[in-house]
């Protein structure tokens, strides 16, 4: 018997098909079978270049929970977490299943969600298409052979691009559908081919799951300095937890989704999923050079069709293309995915405002008072239907993928940070000068960036000159080495003061009134930890 195929088949689940069944297959052996089925091509370079058609970003509006007795006391129901009957759910698996029963050819993934042994998911991902199973191989954790004998999955998914969902039969809002049955342990996706469906599923899986073990799970990057200290990036996508945490100085644990537990911070995945819009060798080496290694997947990456060289400045497919690469891609990958529990926390913000300055240092009261908020500005591409910069709050600087309500998360983080003794710092890579919309105005320089990352998390920061901020209340230093002074005082780099004063101010009303939502579930530090306006002369 092939030893990647489990003794536990699809069969032991219920799940009844005549098509050849394509277990664990490797990199090589999906890219063939990704060429010869038409799904993508091979660049000059060696990376697997594919289409996701009209579907470039992640399909919000179209997931669902499905509501029921264990989740409807458990799930944080509103806007973001949208309830699925389990009458619909019924008929939504019961049409995947007739679908997958007469398909010729499924390719099945076994891979564990969570590096840390002891805090992670077994997920059975079964696919219509090769680079979908290549994509969640890389992007997972995969098991060894031994554990792929015995594997039994907790959790299945089941993603399948050409079915097109019934909203009248299912239940849903149009022939997208991502439906999540925690009850069942089942996640249907269907009408996209946007493979990033799979991996914030398992992301909202483990966020449902490790709170109950006292595990936080984190919307963030993580890395290691050579001196044993873990820093963890806060960010939604587009703020730069992938480019900042992918630092030749530093070893990386990984760049998108991580679980604080008592011991460890731990990667959830076994690759990383970049951004490459107009990506370049220069300010982000390490990502580039990914890009030319067999293995990597393009998503929606202009490519010349004679030549087969690589256009990143082509926005015309997508604003988000993005890559996958297994994360030992990245030179300087931890090789088991975790490392020491954090010395320090970066909050990313990508300000549209140009209002916040490029770095500042929190209390652990506003530390819990802006991961809550969850402010940036969400950049075009990510979420279909965004297609310029605007200011959001995204709880826990990743709401969409949240089922429990935030307080849960929050108190995990408060109880951490207080444990650790952690630094938090709260760093914009957003714009400067003016807000996003004004001609000549540009975003943060990313070497500024670096320089005030690099002295936060060698600890030289802790010894500068502050100043307070009259509408945030943190502090925020005066000077650093290799940064402009002028950059850090975003106030004096606007050409009109009265215009910034107008626009801190409403940033400030933003702020509070957002999180008006969260004022009974947090302590008075924290209700007194946010944003005052003041109008300066």
């Amino acid at each position: 018997m092939d030893t990647r195929i489990s003794r536990h088949g699809l069969d032991a689940q219920g799940i009844g098909t005549s098509a050849q069944l394509f277990w664990n297959l490797e990199a090589p052996q999906l890219v063939e079978h990704a060429v010869r089925r038409g799904e993508g091509k091979l660049s000059r370079h060696g990376a697997l270049v594919v289409s996701t058609g009209k579907h470039t970003g992640r399909s919000a509006k179209d997931k669902y929970i499905v509501r029921d007795a264990e989740t409807e006391p458990s799930v944080w129901w509103g806007k973001v977490n949208k309830g699925m009957s389990p009458e619909h759910f019924a008929a939504l698996k019961a049409d995947f299943l007739a679908e997958i029963a007469q398909r010729d050819t499924l390719y099945v993934q076994d891979l564990f969600g969570g590096s840390q042994a002891e805090h992670r998911v077994q997920v059975r991902v079964i696919n219509e298409l090769a680079w979908h199973s290549m994509f969640i191989r890389t992007l997972l954790v995969r098991p060894g052979a031994e554990a792929l004998a015995d594997f039994v999955p907790a959790y299945t998914i089941i993603d399948l691009p050409s079915f097109r969902a019934d909203p009248e039969r299912h239940g849903c809002r149009s022939e997208t559908v991502i439906a999540v049955n925690f009850t069942e342990k089942m996640i249907l996706i269907g009408g996209t081919a946007y493979a990033g469906e799979m991996k914030k599923s398992v992301f909202g899986l483990l966020n449902y799951l490790l709170p109950q073990d006292g595990i936080m799970p984190m919307h963030c990057s993580a890395n290691i300095g050579p001196n044993g200290d873990t820093a963890v990036f806060f960010g939604l996508s587009g703020t730069g937890k992938t480019t900042l945490s992918a630092d030749a100085s530093r070893t990386l644990i990984g760049d998108d989704e991580h679980g604080w537990s008592d011991t460890a911070v731990f990667n959830f995945e076994g690759g990383c999923y970049a951004k490459m819009i107009r990506l370049s060798a220069e300010a982000e080496p390490e990502i580039f050079a990914t890009t030319r290694r067999f293995g990597t997947v393009l998503e929606n990456v202009v490519m010349d069709p004679d030549t087969r060289e690589l256009d990143f400045d082509d926005n015309s497919l997508a604003e988000n293309s993005r890559g996958s690469y297994p994360i030992d891609f990245i030179p300087n990958a931890s090789r088991d995915n975790l490392g020491p529990v954090p010395t320090n926390i970066i909050f990313l913000t990508a300000d549209a405002y140009g209002v916040l300055p490029p770095i500042a240092k929190l209390t652990p009261d506003q530390a819990m008072y802006h991961f809550l908020s969850g402010y940036t500005a969400r950049v075009a591409g990510t979420e279909i239907g965004v297609t310029e910069p605007e200011a959001t709050f995204s709880t826990c600087f990743g709401a969409p993928f949240m089922p429990r309500h935030p307080s849960v998360y929050g108190n995990l983080l408060k109880s951490r940070i207080a444990k650790g003794g952690v630094d938090c710092w709260l760093v914009n890579t957003g714009w400067t000068g003016g807000m996003a919309t004004q001609k000549g105005i540009s975003r943060m320089p990313i070497k500024a960036t670096r320089a005030l990352l690099n002295a936060a998390l060698d600890g030289s920061l802790n010894d500068a000159d502050f100043r307070r901020d009259p509408n945030f209340g943190f502090i925020v230093p005066v000077e650093v080495a290799g940064v402009d002074p002028a950059m850090l005082d975003p106030r004096e780099a606007w050409a009109d003061k009265a215009a910034y004063d107008a626009t801190a101010a409403k940033l400030v009303d933003q702020f509070v009134e957002n999180f008006a939502q969260f004022e009974g579930e947090v302590d008075e530090g924290v209700r007194q930890a946010g944003p005052r306006t003041t109008v300066l002369a």
